[in-house]
């Protein structure tokens, strides 16, 4: 059995007890279903033939048990449709929470080649498919099976010559839903992918809406969405054309079937091979003999969107993180913030070019160093390399004298506080943003956090204060009371290492001004890294680096670099003329 399959079968492990369960009902089901027919047969073949003087008795004896079969089989149908459906939707939720789990494992080297539409799509839509396959399969192949060989023994024993008639066709149906059957696969891969592909056109603009409107560009967004809608009708016109013919084609077989046995039948009564009462139950047991070719046509449409699903959702499941903790990763303490960086080289992916090359830079523990260069020179990736947000390609980088990739993740990223230009609020309240930094924190450490940031006198302000909804990402607030809840967030996370990716570049004089005092406050004896877009906020750095394409060109002080009258001063002297 390959891997997929037993990762397949391993969601049925925790819900084995209701599974049988399940199963036990499908069997009851299937026995009663046989048996309805034959108490019928009972009644027209021996009790109205042999006339006994307690006929009425046994007829109502023999209404009584098939009454009882009827209510017994209600009674399995029910359990077997509302507690099947719980296992498959318990199963779907832990399918569902384990692929959640794991894109938060996955780097951002992962999520900058992914469209968040189609991962949305693979937790959503391919695990319910799941949840049907994982419910109705088991009882649809149990029951169709017992029905089917329950059905088959019967017919032979009322009729061998009948038997064999209906049996002809078998082979030729399975041959047809095999064909069909295979188109119908293809047909629903094609239709699962455009479906993630609409997902991901709508969350592309619906996160871009204030541009789109800005720009009056509703109707391009208009046919974009009508371009990957188009592509999706025309993926389920294959699919749905494959099922029209895979569905109406057994049926259609199955009615020739009852029609060869009619005629075959008559010529028997004729013949006197066969009696009436026969040939109502046998016609009986062809019902319930098709019964098990309709389900089995049910289940192999669940089987296609099921398994395509399941394919989709183990091709993100198979994506191994790239960046893992080491086996004998060690929990950082008492950190300092000495970084150092020894001949580190960068590239995004094999084959693509260096971002960075060669770098050596010594950080001291408290140090404010400015990172300065033009635009694509790899300044936050630089600063991404250090809590492992992508790994080095070539190099190492190490904090208080410790290799970062010997140490785990998470003890390394809560060392480190970034503030950043593009601030993400999430949907929520001031006090639920701000206690992202800590997540226990009392309401006294996050309303002190906020006064540190300068943000306290503009939440107080806020309709309800600490406890006000600030829309999906922060709609409701500025650039600048956004930025002082990011920078609240960090001061409540008190970490001794920090990144500023220019935090104040977008910010108007006022607000930048009461965000750098917070940062200023933030950066007091922590070592501190800050990117720097605008070169008159880092005048006072203790040292500014200058990067190019090639490495670090320039080391020192505002001063000194402008008395060199190399790169930084180019920069600085071209900025201050604008």
């Amino acid at each position: 059995m390959g891997s997929r399959s037993k990762k397949f079968l391993s969601y049925y492990k925790p819900y084995l007890g209701l599974l049988f369960a399940d199963l036990a009902c499908a069997l009851i089901v299937s026995a009663t279903t046989l048996l309805i027919p034959l108490c019928i047969r009972y009644v027209t073949k021996n009790v109205l033939a042999d006339n006994t003087p307690d006929v009425l008795n046994q007829i109502y004896l023999i209404g009584v048990v098939m009454l009882v079969l009827v209510l017994v089989h209600t009674v399995c149908n029910m359990f077997v449709s509302y507690q099947g459906h719980m296992m498959g939707a318990m199963m779907e939720s832990d399918m569902r929470s384990e692929l959640f789990d794991h894109y938060q494992k996955l780097s951002f080297a992962f999520y900058d080649e992914q469209k968040t539409g189609q991962l949305m799509t693979r937790i959503t839509n391919d695990s319910f498919d799941l949840s049907e396959l994982y419910h109705h399969g088991p009882e649809d192949v149990a029951i169709s099976l017992l029905n089917f060989v329950g059905a088959f023994i019967i017919l032979i024993n009322i009729n061998i010559q009948l038997t064999i008639i209906t049996l002809l066709f078998l082979p030729i149906m399975a041959v047809y839903a095999f064909h069909f059957n295979q188109k119908m696969k293809l047909a629903l891969r094609r239709s699962k992918d455009r479906i993630g592909d609409i997902n991901a056109q709508v969350e592309d603009t619906l996160a871009g809406i204030r541009v789109v409107k800005s720009f009056t560009n509703e109707e391009i967004e208009i046919k974009k969405f009508a371009t990957e809608n188009n592509r999706f009708v025309d993926s389920r016109r294959d699919g749905h054309k494959s099922e029209a013919y895979f569905y109406e084609g057994l049926i259609a077989f199955t009615q020739i079937m009852t029609i060869a046995v009619v005629i075959f039948g008559a010529v028997s009564i004729v013949n006197t091979s066969l009696d009436l009462a026969d040939l109502l139950t046998f016609l009986l047991y062809i019902g319930i003999l098709i019964e098990p070719i309709k389900r089995f046509g049910n289940f192999t449409r669940l089987y296609q969107e099921g398994m395509t699903g399941f394919e989709r959702f183990m091709e993100v499941l198979e994506v191994a993180p790239d960046i893992q903790d080491a086996a004998a990763a060690l929990e950082l303490t008492q950190v300092q913030g000495n970084v150092a960086f020894r001949g580190v080289s960068f590239k995004y992916k094999e084959g693509a070019g260096y971002v960075l090359r060669n770098i050596s830079l010594d950080i001291k523990a408290g140090e404010y160093i400015a990172l300065v260069g033009v635009s694509g020179v790899g300044k936050t990736t630089l600063c991404a390399l250090i809590p492992r947000f992508y790994d080095v390609t070539e190099g190492e980088i190490w904090l208080d004298g410790q290799n970062i990739r010997d140490v785990r993740l998470r003890s390394l990223r809560r060392q480190i506080g970034i503030v950043q230009q593009d601030v993400y609020l999430f949907a929520g309240t001031v006090a639920d943003n701000i206690r992202y930094g800590k997540l226990e924190a009392s309401r006294e450490e996050i309303i002190a956090a906020a006064k540190k940031a300068n943000a306290h006198e503009f939440i107080m302000a806020l309709p309800n204060g600490y406890d006000t909804d600030i829309g999906q990402r922060g709609v409701k607030l500025s650039g600048g009371q956004k930025q002082r809840l990011s920078i609240a967030r960090v001061f409540l996370k008190n970490p001794p290492i920090l990144i500023f990716d220019e935090a104040t570049s977008s910010l108007d004089n006022e607000s930048e001004r009461a965000v750098k005092d917070s940062l200023e406050k933030l950066a007091h004896n922590r070592t501190t890294l800050v990117i720097a877009h605008r070169l008159s906020t880092i005048r006072n750095a203790q040292r500014i680096v200058v990067l190019a394409d090639y490495g670090i060109v320039e080391q020192g002080t505002h001063e000194q670099l402008i008395a060199q009258a190399g790169t930084y001063a180019n920069l600085y002297n071209m900025q201050a003329k604008i």
